[in-house]
């Protein structure tokens, strides 16, 4: 008979506590995170004329950025995260016609705890970054999920199935 699911965050006394992973054994986790911004046609249709150029940069490239230097940053960002050595995160962002934009987060890790919080944080932060360089041309903008795909390497690994 398996164990009852409880909050990991919480010690005896339900008091916030950062869970000891000291006992674990370093495997390689992977995680894939995805936020979707909807921008609509318009600036969609100026993006897919290229990346569109702003004062901070063109929008794609600058969101990328944004989104690595975040994950890296999770555990400055997210109370109890671990601070993780990432081996990698990528940051991948593709149109998703006909007025929405998909951005993707993995990130990668060999350690004794996983890398959810980081592809979900990089994806956020690039999201939010598009919102940020797009608002001048509107703000109808929506970040309208942001959501783990998948994660390997951990206890259990998790595999999204769209509907």
């Amino acid at each position: 008979m398996s164990e009852p699911r409880s909050l990991t965050h919480l010690n005896a006394a339900g008091q916030p506590s950062m869970v000891d992973v000291g006992g674990k054994i370093a495997t390689r986790r992977v995680a894939r995170a995805r936020s979707r911004v909807v921008v609509g046609a318009e600036i969609l249709a100026l993006v897919q004329a290229g990346d569109l150029p702003t004062r901070k940069g063109p929008v794609f490239q600058t969101a990328i950025l944004a989104g690595v230097m975040a994950a890296k940053k999770t555990a400055d960002l997210i109370p109890l995260c671990h601070p993780l050595g990432l081996d990698d995160c990528q940051i991948r962002i593709e149109v998703a016609a006909p007025d929405a934009i998909l951005i993707e987060c993995t990130a990668t890790v060999t350690g004794k705890t996983g890398v959810e919080m980081e592809a979900l944080t990089g994806a956020s932060v690039a999201a939010l970054t598009v919102y940020d360089m797009c608002k001048a041309l509107s703000h109808n903008i929506v970040i309208s999920e942001t959501r783990l795909l998948e994660k390997t390497g951990g206890k259990q690994d998790f595999h999204h199935v769209d509907e």
